[in-house]
């Protein structure tokens, strides 16, 4: 089956900054607000959302990256990717707004997983959730804050997020 393509390079850039927005309005401002994405493209992702921030704000905001590879409980049946580095801000995460970025909200098993590898590095104050697509078929109680798009897909289809960073391109694709 072909792929069709849902979102284009504009309208992920256009999500982003309404993202964006939506965060510095909730947080009221950058204070204590740290940006984490889950890898892989919720790390290129939550870079872009930072710089938007920052451009915004006039102030930088802190940007890491955690691996939850080792954290998820599907690990026996789901055999995934080699783990990927974690990076903290300097300065850590404690009394911190974490925002996590992922690209794709779907069984929420992921950002179960971020939760608990959260844990590891800190007490946030508060933990958000950020995701360019949420395609729904929640398996957990979890639910995004800030979300780019509400994409309905059945289970059998495959949602693919492409960036430029990593993949050459901008795109959402459906198959």
């Amino acid at each position: 089956m072909n792929a069709r393509t849902v979102l284009e390079s504009a309208e992920i850039s256009r999500a982003l900054t309404r993202i964006s927005h939506e965060i510095i309005e909730s947080n009221k401002g950058v204070d204590g607000l740290v940006i984490v994405g889950i890898p892989t493209r919720g790390v290129a992702l939550a870079r872009r959302i930072a710089e938007n921030i920052s451009r915004i704000e006039g102030a930088e905001v802190p940007v890491g990256s955690l691996d939850v590879t080792m954290y998820r409980d599907d690990l026996a049946k789901n055999p995934t990717r080699a783990p990927q580095p974690t990076e903290m801000p300097v300065g850590g995460i404690d009394g911190a707004t974490v925002v996590l970025v992922d690209d794709v909200l779907y069984s929420g098993r992921t950002v179960r997983a971020a939760l608990d590898a959260l844990n590891d590095h800190g007490r946030p104050r508060a933990v958000r959730l950020a995701a360019l697509i949420d395609r729904g078929h929640r398996e957990l109680p979890i639910r995004a804050d800030y979300i780019g798009k509400n994409l309905p897909s059945a289970q059998s289809e495959r949602i693919s997020v492409l960036m430029e960073e990593l993949d050459g391109e901008d795109a959402v694709t459906i198959s």
